[in-house]
């Protein structure tokens, strides 16, 4: 994620609005680095819903799945309190920091599909 800019909080719903725009329908991987716990795999290679910041509740969530009968729920992962969220619109990568230090990676696979 070396192209990643950290994105101002005021401009976290506009970001993770725009990637998931750009990037709806992709596979994803989501990966969490826990100090306490290590790291987890929390979705692998799924589809991508969507990413949005939730002001009122002060939480991120990116949802997998729920766009074919493959994969017919919607599965939210979500970041509470975020200190930092990271956007990388051309790479598709992000990277949401929680108080603790907990950091949540999420990264795109390219779209074989197209040309």
């Amino acid at each position: 994620m070396a192209d990643t800019s950290t994105v101002d909080k005021t401009s976290w719903e506009k970001a993770l609005a725009q990637l998931t725009k750009d990037r709806e329908g992709q596979y994803v991987t989501i990966e969490v680095v826990d100090r306490e716990y290590g790291d987890e795999t929390e979705a692998e290679r799924l589809p991508f819903a969507y990413a949005n910041y939730d002001r009122k509740d002060d939480v991120v969530v990116i949802g997998v799945g729920g766009k074919s009968g493959a994969y017919p729920v919607v599965l939210g992962h979500m970041i509470w309190h975020p200190t930092e969220v990271d956007v990388d619109l051309a790479a598709g990568a992000v990277k949401v920091v929680e108080p603790d230090g907990t950091t949540t990676f999420v990264g795109f696979f390219p779209d074989l599909g197209k040309a």
